[in-house]
């Protein structure tokens, strides 16, 4: 009887020290991951086990002074762990910018590692922290590293 119970708990622990699957679960939150202070709806949606679909959006139309940004991307989950997945992936977006009457738009590029991590009990909500590189063509071509924590990268809750 021992051995029969030592075998099932052998069995069935590893099921529980599993990474977070996101399979065909859709995601939503917030980021504010752009070269500009914009705080926006983001959404996370995974087709697969590996791979994710992120887009986000944000407007601000305060006078003499509105920003708009649209993006979408792409994510590689290459590493899991209990409660935590990591990931590298890129990031287009589309930003305008207003500034005393005169408006900037371009896109920016980045390309990212990071992770979401998922506190015990709140499987369903994930928390990001991300870093890479970006470059962006607003007003003139400006290059840049990314590091960016959750409470910036974002905070998305899954369905």
């Amino acid at each position: 009887m021992k051995k029969l119970s030592l075998a099932l708990i052998l069995l069935l622990v590893p099921g529980f020290a599993s990474a977070k699957d996101l399979t065909s679960r859709l995601g939503v939150g917030f980021r504010n991951a752009y070269s500009i202070e914009l705080p926006s709806l983001a959404a996370v949606y995974y087709p697969s086990s590996e791979w994710g679909l992120v887009g986000a959006l944000g407007v601000d139309t305060k006078d003499q002074n509105s920003s708009f940004a649209v993006s979408g991307g792409i994510r590689k989950i290459v590493f899991k762990e209990e409660h935590m997945n990591f990931f590298m992936g890129g990031v287009l977006s589309m930003i305008s910018q207003e500034s005393l009457g005169q408006t900037d738009s371009g896109f920016e590029m980045s390309g990212l590692v990071g992770s979401e991590f998922f506190l015990t009990g709140l499987d369903s909500l994930g928390f990001n922290v991300e870093s890479g590189i970006g470059v962006t063509n607003v007003r003139k071509v400006r290059f840049r590293t990314l590091g960016d924590h959750f409470l910036r990268a974002g905070i998305i809750f899954y369905f």
